[in-house]
């Protein structure tokens, strides 16, 4: 396999958000596997017709806290016992909608829904009241947008639509200065809720890269940007806090209005697994890419 030359970088940052749109777990280290980071977005919040529920409609998700202890998803939230799952735990059957897929899953039972419902429901619109935590059935294929892969099929869990979210530490950097000059306090990057935080590159860099080689212990994992991530109102809101203010978005709107989302904001790169399905990425490793022209 011949090794990239453009762009040598390195895994800043690892981050998985084991519950869609609920906060995130740094890693220092993280097995990948076909559908992105082990435990990514293996769980899901829905409504009572199975529809996926997100920080969009309920910010206070934000303040949802997951940690991983002695083979157990655990979750605690402001005022709350914690709520302790099993990795293995899967109750009823659920048909479940995220986006535009409809897929087979497990609900997590009534103690889970209740958790949920008590902590989200208070402020909740009457629709979201009551809700329901689902598991991902690993049996399940979800694809990827064959458009975005070039035909190759991919897959993914929970995500939006993409295993990997890739961002880099520069791009940060480069928003927060921005921040700064218009008077305004630094955002922290779990806003824009990342895989895989590069560092040694440029800001936006990784807009522009080809398949990125990973050397990992075991060999070399391969991953592909291929599409832009659109920004929808999350980034606007506080993880500390869980309040919303429009100011991340309307600093962005000045400069990262893309062309090839037809003058959606984006920020940072979804991308597909090539390669190293069950490898282990780790903070500090190379990265290797070549730049993409198309």
């Amino acid at each position: 396999m011949t090794t990239p030359t453009d762009v040598t970088a390195r895994i800043d940052q690892l981050w998985i958000y084991p519950v869609k749109s609920c906060a995130g777990i740094s890693l220092n280290e993280a097995e990948l596997t076909e559908t992105g980071l082990a435990y990514d977005r293996s769980w899901m919040v829905v409504d009572g017709q199975g529809t996926f529920v997100t920080q969009r409609e309920l910010p206070r998700m934000a303040l949802i806290q997951p940690a991983f202890k002695l083979g157990q998803l655990v979750l605690r939230a402001p005022g709350m016992l914690a709520l302790h799952l099993a990795l293995d735990a899967a109750e009823a059957p659920l048909r479940v909608r995220v986006w535009d897929d409809e897929v087979d899953a497990y609900d997590m039972g009534d103690v889970a829904a209740q958790w949920f419902s008590d902590f989200l429901g208070p402020d909740a619109p009457v629709d979201l009241k009551r809700l329901r935590l689902a598991r991902f059935d690993p049996a399940v294929r979800r694809l990827c947008s064959l458009k975005w892969t070039g035909g190759r099929e991919s897959t993914t869990q929970f995500a939006d639509g993409f295993g990997v979210l890739v961002t880099s530490t520069a791009s940060l950097d480069e928003l927060n200065a921005r921040l700064a000059r218009a008077g305004h306090a630094a955002v922290e990057g779990r806003r824009f809720r990342p895989n895989i935080v590069l560092g040694g590159v440029e800001a936006h860099d990784e807009d522009r890269l080809g398949p990125m080689h990973i050397a990992t212990d075991e060999g070399v994992a391969v991953m592909e940007p291929v599409k832009p991530c659109a920004r929808c109102p999350i980034p606007n809101i506080d993880p500390v806090t869980a309040t919303a203010s429009p100011l991340v978005g309307d600093t962005l709107q000045t400069y990262r209005a893309d062309p090839r989302l037809n003058g959606a904001v984006t920020f940072g790169m979804n991308a597909i697994v090539l390669a190293g399905d069950g490898q282990l990425l780790r903070v500090g490793q190379s990265v290797s890419a070549d730049w993409r022209f198309d």
